[in-house]
C-alpha cells in the first residue's frame, strides 16, 4: 500500500502528508487531531511555544504557540527564524560522487567549440519599441521560406530605453549573451535607432561574432525594415541549413536547475530527483547551475559548507549578503516569501522553501559562483546570482550558458524560457491533470524509487538534447524577462 505520510529526516518533529489525511487517522504512530491536506505538516510530538520546527533535519521555523501532537503545523502557529546578515563559518563537507557510465547526446557543434542542443534563428530587439517589427519579420520570413532549422522566433521585451545605471547595463548584457548563445544557429539583432541601447555600443562590447550568422539592422536607417529584416534572415538561413547534429558525450551539457510554484512535496520528490540528476551529470563531467538566491536563505550554510575551497565559500557569502542588501535597500524584509500558492501547497516559511529548493543541487561540491556579468566556465555545480522569479531566473540561467532548464513544479505553470524548459511535476495528480504542461512526473518516486525515475529522467534529457521538443516548445511558450532593480525615466 502506498505511503500516506513521510518523515524526511530522523531528527524531524513533523511529518508531511502525501495525500489528504482525516482527523482521527493514525499516521507515523500519531493520531491526527485535525484534517491534514496533502503536502502539509503535522506534529509528531508536543512542541512547546518557542521550540524549533525541524524538517529536513534543520530548523524551518519556531512555534508561536504550543502545538499538540497530531496537529497541523503551518503559518498559523509558527514563524520564520530568518533575520539580517549572519556570521558564516566554512565547515567543509566533502561528498565524493564517484564515477558513472557515460551517455551520448546528439548536438550541434559550433565553430568556437561550444555545442548547442537547438539550431534556431532568433530575432532579438535591442529595445521594446520594435517588438512588433521583430514579430512581423519572423512571420513574413516563415510565410516565404517556411521553418528553417529548429524554428525561427522573436524574443521581445519592454526594455532597452529610458533605463539608468545597472538596469541599462543588465539589459544590454542579457541580450548580448543571447546573441552568443549556442542554441541559436543565427541571430538578427533589431534596433530602432534612437534608444539608449544604441546598436554601435551594443556591437562594440558584444565582441567578435560570425557575421554570416549574426546580422544587425537599425529600423530608422532603412526604408522598409520588414523587407530588410526578412532578407537578412534569408542570409542567416543559408548557414543554418548546413548544420547537422553530431554525437558528443553528455558532459558537454550545461543544465539549469529551477523550481516554481512549489508545494509541500517539492523537497520530497522532484527536487531531490533533480539533485540526483545534478550529481549524475557532474560525476559524468558535466555542469549544473542553481540560481534563485532568495530561495537559498535559510539553507545557505549548507551550500557554503559544500564550497570546494575558502575562496568559493567567500563568493557564496557575498552572493547571499548582496541579495539581502538589495532587499533592505528597497525596504523589504529578507523573508518575504513563500508565495500564496506555496503556502496553499504546504510550504510554511522561507527556510522550509529553501531547504526544499536547494535539494536540486544534489550533494556534490560547489565549484564556482557566477555574478551578473559572468558565464558558466567551471564544470560541476555552479551557483548563479539572480532572483527567484520564474521568468527572470530562467532568463538568467539560460543567458549564463545553460542549454536547457529542469523546472520542478508542484502547482504547475505553462511558462518556458528561450531554451527548452523541461517541467517536472512533484505529484502525480498535477502530471495527470496538466499533461499539456508537464514533461516528467517525479511523483512516481513515491510508488517506485529514485534510481528507476533517475534513469527515466536521464533518458528524457538525452532525447531533449537530441531534438525532442519539451511541452513549452510544443505550446510555443517562450519568454524572456530581464531583472530590473533601478529607475525608469
Amino acid at each position: 500500500m502506498a505511503k500516506k505520510s513521510i518523515i524526511i529526516n530522523p531528527l524531524d518533529n513533523v511529518a508531511v502528508a502525501l495525500c489528504d489525511l482525516k482527523k482521527g487517522q493514525t499516521e507515523q504512530g500519531v493520531t491526527l487531531k485535525e484534517d491534514i491536506t496533502k503536502g502539509h505538516k503535522f506534529a509528531l510530538k508536543d512542541i512547546k511555544s518557542g521550540e524549533h520546527i525541524l524538517k529536513y533535519g534543520n530548523p524551518i521555523a519556531y512555534a508561536t504557540a504550543d502545538i499538540k501532537e497530531g496537529c497541523h503545523v503551518h503559518t498559523h502557529n509558527v514563524h520564520t527564524n530568518l533575520s539580517e546578515n549572519l556570521e558564516y563559518e566554512y565547515n567543509k563537507v566533502s561528498t565524493p560522487l564517484g564515477k558513472v557510465a557515460g551517455r551520448k547526446v546528439n548536438v550541434y557543434l559550433r565553430a568556437n567549440g561550444e555545442v548547442g542542443i537547438r539550431n534556431e534563428i532568433w530575432v532579438i530587439p535591442t529595445v521594446g519599441c520594435v517588438n512588433g517589427q521583430a514579430k512581423e519579420i519572423v512571420e513574413r520570413f516563415k510565410a516565404e521560406c517556411g521553418e528553417v532549422g529548429d524554428g525561427v522566433f522573436a524574443y521581445t521585451h519592454p526594455y532597452g530605453c529610458s533605463q539608468l545605471g545597472d538596469d541599462h547595463e543588465r539589459t544590454k548584457l542579457i541580450l548580448q549573451k543571447m546573441v552568443r548563445h549556442p542554441n541559436a544557429g543565427g541571430v538578427l539583432v533589431l534596433g530602432l535607432g534612437c534608444e539608449n541601447n544604441q546598436m554601435a555600443a551594443f556591437r562594440q562590447t558584444l565582441g567578435a561574432v560570425d557575421e554570416s550568422r549574426i546580422k544587425f539592422l537599425v529600423c530608422q536607417e532603412v526604408e522598409d525594415e520588414i523587407t530588410s529584416g526578412v532578407n537578412l534572415l534569408k542570409e542567416i538561413a543559408v548557414q543554418v541549413k548546413r548544420d547537422k547534429r553530431v554525437e558528443k558525450d553528455i558532459s558537454c551539457l550545461k543544465v539549469g536547475l529551477k523550481c516554481g510554484g512549489s508545494d509541500g512535496l517539492s523537497g520530497i520528490t522532484a527536487n531531490p530527483l533533480v539533485g540526483r540528476f545534478s550529481d549524475y551529470i557532474v560525476a559524468a563531467g558535466g555542469t549544473t547551475v542553481l540560481s534563485e538566491v532568495p530561495e537559498m536563505f535559510g539553507a545557505e550554510q549548507l551550500l557554503m559548507n559544500r564550497a570546494k575551497d575558502e575562496k568559493t565559500f567567500e563568493k557564496i557569502v557575498k552572493l547571499i549578503n548582496d541579495f539581502k542588501d538589495y532587499f533592505r535597500k528597497n525596504g523589504q524584509v529578507v523573508y518575504e516569501n513563500p508565495s500564496p500558492g506555496n503556502k496553499a501547497g504546504g510550504i510554511t516559511t522561507l527556510e522550509d522553501k529553501s531547504l526544499g529548493c536547494t535539494q536540486k543541487s544534489g550533494a556534490g561540491p560547489v565549484q564556482d559562483v557566477v555574478f551578473d556579468d559572468g558565464y558558466i566556465t567551471e564544470k560541476g555545480l555552479n551557483l548563479l546570482n539572480g532572483p527567484g522569479n520564474d521568468m527572470c531566473a530562467v532568463t538568467n540561467i539560460a543567458a549564463a550558458g545553460c542549454h536547457l532548464v529542469l523546472f520542478t513544479t508542484g502547482r504547475g505553470t505553462p511558462f518556458g524560457g528561450f531554451v527548452p524548459t523541461l517541467k517536472i511535476a512533484t505529484n502525480s495528480d498535477l502530471a495527470k491533470n496538466k499533461a499539456n504542461w508537464i514533461d516528467f512526473n517525479a511523483g512516481a518516486v513515491l510508488e517506485s524509487d529514485f534510481d528507476v525515475q533517475l534513469e527515466k529522467l536521464v533518458d528524457l534529457i538525452v532525447e531533449v538534447a537530441g531534438g525532442k521538443k519539451t511541452k513549452n516548445e510544443i505550446n510555443n511558450t517562450r519568454e524572456i524577462a530581464i531583472f530590473k532593480t533601478g529607475v525608469t525615466l
